[in-house]
C-alpha cells in the first residue's frame, strides 16, 4: 500500500510544514506589533491631544512599514488597529488594499475583519471598490453560510449601481435558499439594493412571495421589511401585492401572523419585557398601514386584528406602547369603524396620563395629526390636553397649545378662550406672538356676541404686550370701528382703564400695542368716555367685573402728556398718542382742554424725531390761522372695511416681471412700481402690512389707475444718480418722472390708431389673427401679436428686434387691469444682437371679456446706458375672446 492509497499526500504535507516553518521564522525575525487592546490603552492614556496625535502618528507609521511585506503574518491585527484609528477620525485610507488582501485570504478570521474594513473604509466614490465585486461574487456561492453572510452584508452596505446589477441576480437566488440564516441576510440585501437602484425591484417580487410563510421571526422580519420598502417606492407594486389572491394573499397572511404573535404562549426565544417578538408586530402593524389605505377591502379585513391589538396589549412597559403606538397609527390612516378610531383616540388620551413626557409628546403630535379625522373622540379629552398646556417640558407646552385651538369650536369656545388667556399671561416669550394672533382669530371665528368679542381682543392686549403682532393691532382698530355706537363707548371706557394703568405702573413700556389701540379708540370716542350721556352704558366685562370711573377731561390729558414725555416708548406709539390728542381737541369741550392739548402739540414742534416734529407743527397749525378747518379734518373716521389678503383676480393690477433676479437701473420710486412684484404674480401674498385706504370720489378713472394707489409720486432718485434716458409715446426725454407715468391716464381711452405701414401683414401667414408694432425707436422695435385660444382665453407674443445696437440686460414688463389674469412664460434671452430677436409668450384669461388694456415696460442698457420704455395698448380686436 503506497502514500496515496493510505490518504498520505507528501506534496501537500510538504508544502504544509514549509508554511509553517516560514510563519515561525516571520514571527521570530519580526517584532510582534501591539495588540489592539493596547493600543486602546495608551491612547485612553494620553493626556492631551497633541499627546494622542503622537501615539496614532507612530503606530500609523508602523503598520505602513508592515505594509510593505508581501506576506506579513500580522496584517488582520494590523487592519483591525487601523480600523479603531479610523474610528477615532484619523485618516486610514492607506489601508484600503490591505482589506481586498484579507477578503481573498481563504481563513474566515481574515475574512471577517477584511470585509469590516471594507464596510468603513470603501465607498462608491473610490474605484477600489470596484475590484471587490469578484471576491463577494465568489464568497456569495461559498459553502460557509457565515462567509456568504458577510458578502451579502457587505453588499449591502457599499453596493453601488454598477454592483448592485452585477450581483442583484445572487442575491435573488439566495433569497430562495433553505437556509434560513441566509435568506434573511439576502432579504435586508436586497432591501438594501432596491434602495440604490429602483429599477431592480421587479427581480425580487417572485421571491418575496415566499418569504412570509417561514416559521422563523428572522425570516419573516427582514420579509415584512422588503415589501414594506416596495410598497412605500412603486404604487404599481403595492397594486400588485393587493391583487394576489388565494393562499398567496397578503392581508390575511399578515394578519395570520398578527394574530398568532398576539395568542401565542410565553417564548423566550421571542420575549420582551413579556409581549412576544414587538419588532415583528411593529413592522406587520407597518405594512398592514400601507395595504390598508384608500382600500375598503383591505381595511375591512384588518379591523378585528387591529382591535384586538389594541385591547390585548399590556401597557405597563414601553415595550407595549410602542406597539399601540403603531396599531393607532394604522387605525387612522386606513378606512377603519368609527368605534374603532374612538378606542384609537382613547389610547392616546391614556398616553396623555403617562409620566414618560415623550411618551406625552408622541400622544400630543398624534392627535395633531388626527383631530380632523375624528374631532369629537379628541374633544373628550379636552381637559387633559388644556393640562399639558402647565407641563414644565417646552415642547409638550407647544403641541398642547396647538392642539388646543385646534378643539375650539362655537361650544367651547368660552371655557377654551379662559384656559388660553391663561396660558398666554405665563407663556414664555417665544409662545406669545403666535398665541395671541391664534386667540384673536378663534375670538373673530367663534365669538359667540360682541361684546365678548371686545372683551378677548382687550385681554389679548393687555397679556400679549410687546409681543403683539402688528397685523393685530390694525384689525382690533377695525373691529372698534365697524361696531355699535354703544359698544364703541364700551371699547373707549375699557381701553381707558388700561391705559391709565399701565400709565401709572410705569408699564407702559410692556404694553405698547394696547397703547397704540387705546390711543385710536379714545381719540375717536373720546366725547364718549367723558360724556355723562354714557353713564348708562353696562361696563361689567365677561367677568363680572366693572373697574372704570369716569375720567376728567384734564386727567385724560395729564395722562397722554405722561406718556408722551416718557422716553421709553418707541416713536410709532408716539405717534398715535399725539394724533390722538389733537382728535381729543375737538372732542372735548372745555376751552383749558384744548389750550392744555395746543401747548402739549407745540412743544412737539422741535421734537428732535424729524417725524414727530412734522406732526406737531403741522397740528399746530391746525390751532393758528386754520383753526376753522380742525374740526372737520379731526372728525370722526367712518367704519373702515374688513382689509382680505388679496387674491390673484381681485388684485389692482396683475404685474409680471420675468427676472426676478435681474439688476435694475436705479429708477425713482414711481417709474420702479413693478419692480418687486413677483409675489403679486404668483397670488403668494403671505403678510403685507395693512394700509388705511382712501376713497377716491373720481369714479370716471379707469382700472389701470390703480397702478398709482399707495404711491408716493414725487421723485426719489438722488442728484448723483445715473441718468436714464426715458422714452413714452408724446413725452420728452426731460419731462418729469411723474410725467412720465401719468400721460394720458386721466383722460379716455385713446382712439385706436391706423396700423402702420410695415404692419400691412397683420393676418400674416403664420396664423397670428393681429399683430401690431407698439414700439419703435432707435432701431429698436417691438411688436405684439395676439392669437385666440380656447375659452375666454388669448396667447401673445412679444417680439423685440434691434438694427444697430447690442441690448443687453432687456427686460420686458406687463400689466394689465384686476379683472384680467396674465401669466409671462420665460423669456427666450436677455442680450439682443443686432439682427436678433427676443420672443416673450403672455398667456391672458379674461372670464369677463372686458376689452383688454395691456401696459407694456421694456428695459435695456446700451453700450452702459439704462433705457426704460413704455406705451398702452388698447386696440386689440374686439372678439378676442369669443
Amino acid at each position: 500500500m503506497n502514500g496515496s492509497e493510505s490518504g498520505f499526500n507528501p506534496a501537500f504535507n510538504i508544502a504544509t510544514i514549509k508554511q509553517v516553518v516560514n510563519e515561525a521564522i516571520e514571527r521570530v525575525r519580526m517584532p510582534t506589533p501591539t495588540r489592539l487592546r493596547d493600543l486602546i490603552r495608551q491612547i485612553r492614556a494620553a493626556r492631551t491631544a497633541a499627546e494622542e496625535r503622537s501615539v496614532v502618528n507612530k503606530e500609523c507609521a508602523y503598520i505602513r512599514s508592515t505594509f510593505r511585506e508581501e506576506d506579513s503574518v500580522w496584517r488582520c491585527r494590523n487592519i483591525a488597529k487601523l480600523l479603531y484609528i479610523h474610528m477615532l477620525g484619523y485618516p486610514a485610507h492607506f489601508g484600503q488594499l490591505e482589506c481586498l488582501k484579507l477578503i481573498a485570504s481563504p481563513r474566515f478570521t481574515d475574512k471577517r475583519v477584511g470585509y469590516l474594513g471594507a464596510m468603513l473604509l470603501l465607498d462608491e466614490r473610490q474605484d477600489v471598490h470596484l475590484l471587490i465585486t469578484n471576491c463577494l461574487k465568489n464568497d456569495l456561492n461559498s459553502n460557509t453560510q457565515f462567509v456568504v453572510g458577510l458578502a451579502l452584508c457587505t453588499l449591502g452596505a457599499i453596493a453601488s449601481p454598477e454592483m448592485a446589477r452585477d450581483l442583484a441576480s445572487e442575491v435573488e437566488r439566495l433569497i430562495k435558499s433553505p437556509n434560513a440564516y441566509i435568506k434573511k441576510k439576502a432579504a435586508l440585501c436586497a432591501f438594501r439594493i432596491i434602495r440604490r437602484v429602483p429599477d431592480l425591484m421587479e427581480m425580487f417580487l417572485p421571491a418575496t412571495r415566499s418569504l412570509l410563510t417561514e416559521k422563523n421571526h428572522g425570516v419573516l422580519i427582514t420579509g415584512v421589511t422588503l415589501i414594506t420598502e416596495m410598497c412605500e417606492n412603486s404604487p404599481d407594486t403595492l397594486n400588485h401585492f393587493k391583487k394576489e389572491s388565494g393562499q398567496r394573499e397578503i392581508v390575511p397572511n399578515l394578519v395570520r401572523i398578527l394574530k398568532n404573535l398576539i395568542l401565542a404562549g410565553y417564548s423566550p426565544e421571542h420575549d420582551v419585557s413579556g409581549v412576544s417578538d414587538p419588532f415583528l408586530q411593529v413592522k406587520i402593524l407597518r405594512l398592514l398601514r400601507i395595504l390598508g389605505k384608500n382600500d375598503a377591502e383591505a381595511s375591512e379585513a384588518m379591523n378585528d386584528i387591529l382591535a384586538q391589538v389594541a385591547t390585548n396589549t399590556e401597557t405597563s412597559k414601553n415595550v407595549g406602547n410602542t406597539i399601540l403606538y403603531e396599531t393607532v397609527l394604522s387605525i387612522m390612516d386606513i378606512k377603519s369603524e368609527s368605534s374603532l378610531r374612538v378606542l384609537a383616540v382613547n389610547i392616546l388620551g391614556r398616553f396623555l396620563l403617562n409620566n414618560d413626557k415623550n411618551i406625552r409628546y408622541v400622544a400630543l403630535n398624534t392627535l395633531l395629526r388626527t383631530v380632523h379625522v375624528d374631532t369629537s373622540a379628541v374633544q373628550r379629552h379636552r381637559t387633559t390636553i388644556l393640562e399639558c398646556l402647565k407641563d414644565p417640558d417646552i415642547s409638550i407646552r407647544r403641541r398642547a397649545m396647538e392642539l388646543s385651538f385646534a378643539l375650539v369650536n362655537g361650544q367651547n369656545i368660552r371655557g377654551m378662550m379662559k384656559e388660553l388667556l391663561a396660558f398666554l399671561e405665563r407663556s414664555d416669550a417665544e409662545f406669545k406672538a403666535h398665541c395671541s394672533s391664534a386667540v384673536v382669530l378663534a375670538a373673530e371665528r367663534y365669538a359667540p356676541s360682541d361684546k365678548w368679542h371686545l372683551d378677548t381682543l382687550f385681554k389679548v392686549l393687555l397679556k400679549a404686550g410687546n409681543y403683539l403682532r402688528d397685523d393685530t393691532v390694525s384689525s382690533t382698530i377695525q373691529i372698534i370701528s365697524s361696531a355699535a355706537t354703544e359698544r364703541q363707548a364700551y371699547g373707549a371706557m375699557r381701553l381707558w382703564t388700561s391705559l391709565e394703568q399701565s400709565a401709572v405702573s410705569g408699564l407702559a413700556t410692556e404694553k405698547q400695542p394696547l397703547i397704540q389701540v387705546a390711543a385710536w379708540t379714545i381719540g375717536e370716542y373720546g366725547d364718549l368716555l367723558v360724556s355723562e350721556a354714557s353713564s348708562a352704558i353696562s361696563m361689567v366685562d365677561e367677568d363680572g367685573v366693572d373697574d372704570f370711573v369716569r375720567p376728567t377731561e384734564e386727567y385724560v390729558i395729564d395722562i397722554y402728556q405722561k406718556l408722551l414725555w416718557s422716553t421709553q416708548l418707541s416713536i410709532s406709539t408716539k405717534e398715535f398718542l399725539l394724533l390722538s390728542l389733537a382728535k381729543l381737541s375737538t372732542r372735548f369741550t372745555t376751552q383749558a382742554s384744548q389750550e392744555k392739548i395746543r401747548v402739549i402739540i407745540d412743544t412737539f414742534g422741535s421734537h428732535i424725531h424729524i417725524e414727530l416734529q412734522q406732526r406737531g407743527v403741522e397740528l399746530s397749525q391746525l390751532f393758528r390761522q386754520y383753526g376753522h378747518l380742525r374740526p372737520a379734518l379731526l372728525e370722526r373716521m367712518p367704519a373702515m372695511e374688513p382689509v382680505a389678503a388679496p387674491h390673484r383676480d381681485e388684485q389692482e393690477l396683475d404685474l409680471s416681471d420675468t427676472s426676478p433676479d435681474h439688476t435694475k437701473p436705479d429708477q425713482d420710486a414711481l417709474l420702479d412700481l413693478i419692480n418687486g412684484s413677483d409675489s403679486l404674480t404668483n397670488g403668494d401674498v403671505e403678510h403685507q402690512p395693512e394700509q388705511i385706504a382712501t376713497t377716491n370720489n373720481n369714479t370716471s378713472s379707469n382700472d389701470i389707475l390703480d397702478l398709482l394707489s399707495g404711491l408716493d409720486l414725487t421723485p426719489s432718485v438722488p442728484a448723483a444718480a445715473p441718468a436714464v434716458l426715458l422714452a413714452n409715446n408724446n413725452v420728452e426725454p426731460s419731462a418729469a418722472p411723474a410725467a412720465l407715468l401719468l400721460d394720458g391716464l386721466f383722460a379716455p381711452p385713446a382712439t385706436p390708431q391706423p396700423p402702420h405701414p410695415a404692419d400691412a401683414n397683420e393676418r400674416n401667414a403664420a396664423g397670428a389673427e393681429w399683430e401690431r408694432a407698439v414700439l419703435e425707436r432707435g432701431g429698436v422695435r417691438v411688436c405684439v401679436s395676439a392669437r385666440r385660444a380656447a375659452g375666454a382665453a388669448a396667447t401673445l407674443t412679444a417680439r423685440a428686434t434691434s438694427q444697430l445696437h447690442t441690448l443687453t440686460d432687456f427686460l420686458f414688463q406687463a400689466a394689465v387691469p384686476k379683472k384680467i389674469q396674465l401669466d409671462m412664460m420665460s423669456p427666450s434671452g436677455t442680450t439682443l444682437s443686432p439682427q436678433g430677436e427676443i420672443t416673450q409668450v403672455l398667456k391672458v384669461t379674461n372670464p369677463t371679456k372686458t376689452p383688454l388694456r395691456l401696459r407694456i415696460r421694456v428695459s435695456y442698457n446700451i453700450d452702459g446706458t439704462p433705457v426704460l420704455e413704455q406705451t398702452e395698448i388698447n386696440n386689440f380686436p374686439a372678439d378676442l375672446f369669443n
